[in-house]
């Protein structure tokens, strides 16, 4: 087991000395570093448990997070559609209504076309009528004597429909308006319709009644970044126009009637 050709003391001599404990000292360093190294072993184990245990878990929580996510997401998204599908069938019916208001208005509008046509024409036929009249003297002088009695009527009649215009644009605003509550426009409404009830004027063109249907169907508004008031509304300035024409042509029957000896009309052409 020797080997001649090593330098001493490197190969395991039995016969050693008693008083040479090197080797001892190698067994005892030895120790240590098995006791290390089976430490190291034993936390690594430990610690790759503990890991995986961690991993396990964290697994399972974002198993469960996940499946109610998306179970919340499957509620969330039928309530969506119900939701959507009920906005659909509303606004259908909200296209439907404003379909039947635009008829229903195209239709008012045309009637009062006709309305104003009619006046024009017997407005025309007054003229010619007052023009022959003024052209036989004694019966001229008569005419425009009536006639200046019924300037009188004719300006209260104009200042009232000046003042309903003005009255009617306010209304039309607070209609269109986000701001201002119903109960303001009504009562705006409401004192209209008191002060053409209690004027003769409008009882005689009988506004009332025409009041009415504008309050009932004229929905019209400008666009939310209208700034002129006036731009709102389509059926009151229908009205507006034949109550002007209403009141000329009111003028020269009254004053007719009177020539006549009668007492004016006061039912509406």
């Amino acid at each position: 087991m020797n080997n001649l050709n090593d330098p001493p003391r490197w190969n395991i001599r039995p016969e050693a000395a008693a008083g040479d404990d090197g080797g001892r000292w190698n067994y005892v360093l030895l120790v240590p570093m098995i006791g290390l190294a089976a430490f190291r072993w034993i936390w690594t184990r430990e610690s790759q448990s503990q890991i995986q245990d961690v991993k396990n878990k964290y697994n399972s929580d974002m198993a469960a997070i996940t499946r109610d996510l998306e179970l919340k997401y499957r509620e969330t998204l039928t309530e969506n559609r119900r939701t959507a599908a009920h906005l659909e069938v509303e606004l259908e019916k909200e296209h439907q209504r404003v379909q039947g208001y635009k008829k229903a208005l195209i239709s008012q509008s045309q009637q009062l076309m006709e309305e104003r046509k009619q006046l024009q024409q017997e407005r025309q036929d007054l003229e010619e009528e007052k023009n022959r009249l003024l052209q036989s003297g004694v019966a001229g002088a008569a005419l425009r004597k009536a006639l200046q009695r019924e300037e009188d009527w004719q300006r209260r009649a104009q200042a009232l429909l000046q003042e309903l215009e003005v009255k009617l644009v306010e209304r039309q605003e607070a209609f269109c308006s986000i701001l201002l509550p119903r109960e303001h426009r009504l009562e705006m409404e409401k004192n209209l319709l008191l002060k053409v009830a209690k004027d003769p004027v409008g009882a005689e063109l009988n506004l009332e009644e025409d009041l009415r249907d504008i309050f009932k169907n004229d929905r019209h508004c400008a666009d939310l970044m209208n700034m002129d008031k006036r731009k709102n509304g389509n059926l009151m300035w229908l009205y507006l126009r034949y109550w002007q024409l209403q009141v000329t042509l009111q003028k020269h029957k009254r004053a007719e009637e009177t020539l006549k000896g009668a007492s004016p009309n006061s039912s509406r052409p």
